[in-house]
């Protein structure tokens, strides 16, 4: 390549290059551009990101003040205090963090605290009433459907909601006929409306036999 063509501007695999080098960089999660050489050379970081206001109705209204990208898990545990709420994986994927947001059952590792504002949270320490178990609750102790009890929160809450999912109509992979207003709750039917929430200790010949029951009673 001569002199003229090197005054033309970036050749064609300088610009494929610095794009593939700009998408790495985005893929990492490293800074791009001007602000990367400055990084590189030793300036100080951004301070600690601001927080936020939030009003929730976690059980009662609360006011809290969190980074926004905090999750419900967090700030319920680490906020508020209220610990009922486990943490198993962080990855929505044992069901020991699960709440009820609205009457639905969440994973409460998977969302933002921020995102929640105006609706109506309950945790296990929010189930029961002032002098009695919530049934579920109550259930769960008669069957002894729990053994080191970490997961026993999660596993509660997800059966108050997937109750109200069955008397709502909502089939599952169980469902024989996805199209009827109610559904028979077998045992079948409970394992499969339960298997996001694990249990380590492996009760669950416990844990469907108290969630039936309550069923039953309701």
């Amino acid at each position: 390549m001569d002199e003229t063509q090197k005054d033309n501007g970036p050749t064609r695999r300088a610009v494929l290059e610095g794009g593939a080098a700009t998408t790495l960089l985005l893929i990492a999660g490293l800074p791009v551009g001007r602000a990367a050489a400055t990084g590189a050379a030793g300036a100080p970081s951004a301070g600690p990101a601001s927080t936020l206001p939030v009003l929730l109705n976690i059980n009662s209204d609360v006011a809290v003040e969190v980074d926004p990208r905090t999750t419900l898990l967090d700030t319920l545990r680490n906020h508020l205090g209220l610990t009922g709420s486990k943490k198993g994986c962080d990855h929505g994927q044992c069901g020991a963090c699960t709440v009820l947001v609205n009457g639905r059952r969440i994973n409460a590792c998977l969302t933002l605290a921020a995102m929640h504002e105006g609706d109506e949270i309950t945790t296990i320490e929010g189930l029961a009433g002032e002098d009695e178990l919530h049934p579920m609750q109550a259930a769960f102790i008669e069957h002894d459907g729990f053994q080191c009890g970490y997961c026993t929160p999660g596993q509660i809450c997800s059966a108050v909601g997937m109750l109200r999912e069955a008397s709502e109509g909502w089939p599952s992979h169980a469902t024989a006929d996805v199209a009827a207003a109610s559904h028979n709750l077998t045992d079948a039917e409970i394992r499969e409306r339960m298997s996001g929430n694990l249990c380590r200790c492996a009760a669950y010949p416990n844990i469907v036999a108290a969630i039936r029951d309550a069923a039953e009673r309701s």
